[in-house]
C-alpha cells in the first residue's frame, strides 16, 4: 500500500503548505537527509497549561504533523520516498510549571506511526518554551531519511 493509499484509507487529507513566514525555505536536503523547518498549527495561539489543555495541544501537534507531511510530499513528490522519520524536535509553549511536553508532542509522533508504520518511529525531544512565534502552542521540526535521488 502506498502512503497516499494509507492516507485515503484513514480519511486524512493533507492541508496546503503555508508560505514561509520569512526568508527561509520549508526544507533543505543534504545527501539522503531532508531537514524540515519548524511548523506550527494554523490559527491556534496560547500557552499549554494556561488556557490550552494537554488534549487540545495534542490535537495541535497532530495538525502540525499533517502540515509537516504536506511539506514532505511537496519536497519529495511522493511520500513513498520517505525511508524513515529520523528525529522530531517538539517545542511546547507552556506555563513554567508545565511538565507534560511528551504527551503533547505524542500528537505528532502518533500520527507519523499511524501513517508511516515502523518507518514513522523516530528519536525525539519534547521541550518546553517560554514563548513561540505568534503565540502558537507547539512548533515541531523533523529530520527525514529519503530514498533515491
Amino acid at each position: 500500500m502506498t502512503i497516499d493509499e494509507r492516507l485515503n484509507e484513514l480519511g486524512i487529507e493533507l492541508p496546503p503548505v503555508p508560505a514561509p513566514a520569512g526568508n527561509y525555505v520549508h526544507a533543505v536536503r543534504t545527501g539522503n537527509l531532508l531537514y524540515l523547518a519548524g511548523k506550527g498549527p494554523g490559527e491556534a495561539a496560547g500557552k499549554v497549561g494556561g488556557g490550552i489543555s494537554v488534549e487540545e495541544a495534542y490535537g495541535h501537534a497532530r495538525e502540525t504533523g499533517l502540515i509537516l507531511i504536506a511539506v514532505m510530499r511537496q519536497e519529495l513528490g511522493s511520500l513513498d520516498r520517505v525511508n524513515r522519520i529520523v528525529k522530531v524536535l517538539g517545542m511546547v509553549n507552556a506555563v513554567p510549571e508545565f511538565g507534560q511536553q511528551p504527551q503533547v508532542i505524542n500528537g505528532c509522533s502518533d500520527l507519523f506511526v499511524e501513517i508511516f508504520g515502523e518507518k514513522g518511529r523516530h528519536a525525539r525531544s519534547a521541550v518546553g518554551m517560554g514563548s513561540l512565534p505568534g503565540g502558537i502552542p507547539v512548533e515541531i521540526e523533523v529530520i527525514v531519511e529519503v530514498a533515491g535521488n
